[in-house]
């Protein structure tokens, strides 16, 4: 898909995510927005291998959002790409297929999620499997940068250095804002990229928002496990959400919609 493509498509993404959420009154928004153009970039733009036919197919590649609470983004491009169908969206976190966190009976979601640290343990351990039996197929996990202040990680990324892991890919959703506040003013994290690299990680730091960026930084081959420090605005496209730590979950008022709904049109027809 073409860049101006993409574009567009992380647009309707948003749009999307915008409209699942108001049925429910709530959510995660503004991580979810923060995140919308990696998850483009690896489903649209021919970085991801899958087939919706076959969610199961065993040399698919492997994508776990251990940002689990971000789930609803993900959500509206699995059904955007069929892996369900789409009016699944309107029961979202109301006793239906989807809820508030992923779920590895969802189709096209591989693991549970939410309980933050878990993921690039996960997919470490099925890199490492993969690498064991032969298997050409990468995994990739997006983290929340507020998630890095888990020791779990850590010790996935000293794990994953070890084994040599080429197969496996971290993004971290560097959006600098957890549910408390500024990353930085709760418990730093900076200097992140260091910190990978002391790791034996290959280490990129890009605008997350950036499809060139994005798609030459997925693409690119190493010799180590590699991460992506992915540079992102929380409530990215809605300017009343960016920056607000308040809107990592917030209400949907009727008001609320209306105003985000209409920024988010301004923005898909610009």
């Amino acid at each position: 898909m073409k860049i101006n493509n993409l574009i567009r498509k992380s647009a309707d993404i948003r749009l999307s995510i915008l409209d699942t959420l108001q049925s429910v009154g709530k959510g995660h928004i503004g991580g979810a927005f923060s995140c919308v153009e990696i998850l483009v970039a690896l489903y649209y733009s021919g970085v991801l291998k899958y087939t919706v036919l076959n969610p199961k197919w065993k040399q698919r590649d492997r994508f776990i959002l251990s940002k689990g609470h971000a789930a609803v983004a993900l959500y509206t491009i699995l059904a955007d790409l069929r892996f369900f169908d789409p009016i699944e969206l309107e029961g979202f976190n109301d006793c239906g297929l989807l809820g508030e966190h992923p779920d590895m009976y969802i189709p096209g979601v591989e693991v549970n999620s939410g309980s933050l640290g878990h993921g690039l343990g996960i997919g470490a351990g099925i890199a490492y499997a993969a690498k064991l039996d032969g298997n050409d197929f990468n995994t990739y996990v997006l983290l929340g940068d507020g998630e890095c202040y888990e020791g779990s990680i850590w010790e996935a990324a000293m794990f994953a250095a070890h084994h040599k892991l080429t197969n496996l890919t971290a993004i971290v959703d560097r959006n600098y804002l957890c549910i408390h506040g500024n990353t930085e003013e709760i418990n730093k994290l900076d200097p992140l990229i260091e910190k990978f690299h002391s790791f034996g990680w290959s280490c990129d730091v890009i605008d997350g928002h950036d499809f060139d960026q994005l798609i030459t930084a997925l693409n690119y081959i190493t010799v180590k496990p590699k991460v992506i420090i992915a540079n992102t605005i929380k409530g990215k496209g809605v300017s009343f959400m960016e920056n607000i730590a308040g809107w990592h979950h917030g209400g949907i008022s009727k008001e609320v919609y209306k105003k985000a709904r209409e920024e988010l049109l301004n923005d898909r027809y610009a």
